[in-house]
């Protein structure tokens, strides 16, 4: 699909892949990527017929972070003037399942990108670093709180403080990705696993992405009562009478999103 500079999309079926295109910058971000990113999940997140968003980079890498040559020049004024993190904010707003497939090098900024993702599956050999320490800053965009919140205080700051490579296998023995895969596979287990959730009763994707979102933030029982809502308000979806009624009847559901 065309009217991106420097993403692409591709919808097979239910699911659509938005993918990185700066593989000659080793899908470095700048801004207006960042824009183009959340612009295209927010578009398909309003797209009834799109039940899963999977998020990848062309080329041999993921992202290899920030455009630094972009913010080299900034200072406190111009980047609250830029609102150098708003973009950002509206990738916790998508309400459908997002699956982010990496490989190679996914470090700064790309990290805290794939850390915007619901579920992430990784190619062998990647590699995950937060380096921005040894430039002289820090991550901004959520690093420091969403890797805190998979691995724990400890290590994060150990990662964050040291801007160690951490290898795939760490990355998951820690949380911080769902599952391992060859490089050669890495696509065709990430579009497997997506086209298993678009087969799934969206209203409970969605509700069930809202109320785990809310736990990692909520009391135990303020997150309960939260649960509790969503779970009465999906007796009102269709697919909700179509599911059960499918069970008693022994047969597959068909949901509609409905």
């Amino acid at each position: 699909m065309n009217g991106y500079e420097f993403i692409e999309t591709i919808v097979m079926g239910n699911i659509v892949v938005i993918e990185l295109n700066r593989p000659r910058q080793l899908n470095s971000l700048n801004r207006k990527m960042v824009g183009e990113i959340v612009a295209a999940m927010e578009r398909f997140d309003r797209e009834e017929d799109i039940r899963v968003i999977v998020l990848t980079g062309k080329g041999r890498t993921f992202s290899a972070g920030a455009d630094i040559d972009e913010m080299t020049n900034d200072n406190p004024i111009s980047l609250e003037l830029l609102n150098q993190f708003a973009d950002w904010d509206r990738f916790a707003l998508i309400k459908k399942p997002i699956i982010g497939a990496v490989k190679g090098l996914v470090f700064g900024g790309g990290f805290e990108l794939a850390l915007c993702c619901d579920l992430l599956i990784a190619a062998s050999g990647t590699e995950f670093s937060f380096p921005e320490v040894g430039l002289g800053v820090m991550p901004g965009a959520g690093g420091t709180q969403r890797l805190t919140k998979l691995a724990g205080r400890t290590k994060a700051l150990e990662w964050l403080w040291t801007g160690e490579r951490i290898s795939v296998e760490t990355a998951l023995k820690h949380g911080v990705i769902n599952k391992i895969v060859a490089p050669e596979l890495l696509m065709e287990e990430t579009m497997k696993f997506a086209n298993r959730l678009a087969k799934q009763p969206p209203l409970s994707l969605r509700l069930i992405k809202d109320s785990v979102n809310k736990a990692v933030d909520y009391p135990l029982y303020e997150g309960m009562q939260y649960e509790r809502k969503n779970f009465y308000l999906l007796f009102a979806s269709q697919d909700q009478k179509e599911g059960m009624n499918a069970f008693v009847e022994k047969r597959k559901p068909d949901y509609h999103g409905k």
